[in-house]
This record gives structure tokens, sequence and C-alpha cells, in this order.
């Protein structure tokens, strides 16, 4: 199974307050990995995009999460 099924699959699952927990850890290792890449490149590069692809993921659960909260509200 690719990572990014597992990952999806990890993260559907989550309730909405954990998605945004899940969200902030993200944003913090995407800025450790920006910077740890500003002082000296990184092994791979490329995991700075998965990263990025992965927060979005995660902000697109939450706002479909979020919609259907508000829809049975």
């Amino acid at each position: 199974m690719s990572k990014k099924k597992e990952f999806v699959d990890s993260i559907k699952g989550l309730g909405a307050e954990d998605l945004k927990v899940q969200l902030e850890q993200s944003k913090q290792r995407l800025k450790k990995l920006e910077f740890a890449h500003a002082i000296s490149p990184l092994e791979n590069p490329m995991s700075i995009r998965a990263l990025r692809k992965d927060i979005a993921r995660i902000e697109t659960f939450l706002k479909d999460k979020q919609a259907s909260e508000a829809q049975n509200a």
C-alpha cells in the first residue's frame, strides 16, 4: 500500500479536534524542515513537498468535517 493511501486512511477516522492537532503538528514539522533546509540542504528535499501535500489533505478533511457538522446541526 502506498504512503499516501495509508495517510488518508489514518486521518479519515479522526474527529475535527484531532485533525486540528494533527494540522498544527504538521505545520510545525514543515517549519523545522524548511529551516533545516535553509541552513544545509536536506538529504531528501522532496519531503518538504510531501509534507505540504499532507497538510493540504488534512485541511481538506477538516473543512469537509466542519461542513458536514454544520449541515447536521
